[in-house]
């Protein structure tokens, strides 16, 4: 049974990978997750996503995500970029963020957590894979942690 806490919470992935975007969201689908799901293709339109700029200035089609899920080999502006303004920002840093990359170098290990990431995950190359990651995510950010109230952040702005 879906509660109402998880059906509110938006889930914004920034990755510009459609084969990844796609598979992302078949297995949301596979692990019956009834998360809202977005994409951004890049740290650029994340930015103007979580600051309703351009394209995503309606709130209603661009809401307030509960979870960010961010690649850090993104163009124009990459996720480290992103995941350094967005962690600055008193506004956007209660987000969680969880980096979702294939990366597996150390380096780009440390220097998330340093910037504020709060999970690092190595892209599972198998659906079935991704389709696991999915289940654990929702258990652990919708099931088990306390997440912000988004009208509660709001109403702060």
């Amino acid at each position: 049974m879906i509660n109402d806490k998880e059906k509110t919470i938006t889930i914004l992935m920034a990755d510009d990978d459609e084969d990844d975007r796609f598979m992302a969201r078949e297995a949301l689908l596979e692990a019956r997750l009834a998360n809202d799901l977005h994409f951004v293709m890049d740290g650029v339109e994340l930015m103007d996503y979580l600051y309703h700029r351009g394209k995503y200035s309606n709130s209603t089609s661009a809401p307030r995500p509960g979870l960010i899920l961010l690649d850090l080999n993104m163009p124009r502006k990459d996720g480290r970029e992103a995941l350094r303004e967005i962690k600055s920002d008193p506004e956007l840093r209660q987000i969680p963020i969880v980096v979702l990359t294939t990366s597996k170098a150390d380096e780009d290990i440390y220097r998330s957590y340093n910037l504020g990431v709060n999970s690092y995950i190595t892209k599972p190359v198998s659906f079935e894979g991704l389709v696991e990651v999915m289940k654990a995510l929702s258990m652990y950010w919708f099931k088990i942690v306390q997440l912000p109230v988004n009208d509660c952040i709001e109403s702060k702005a």
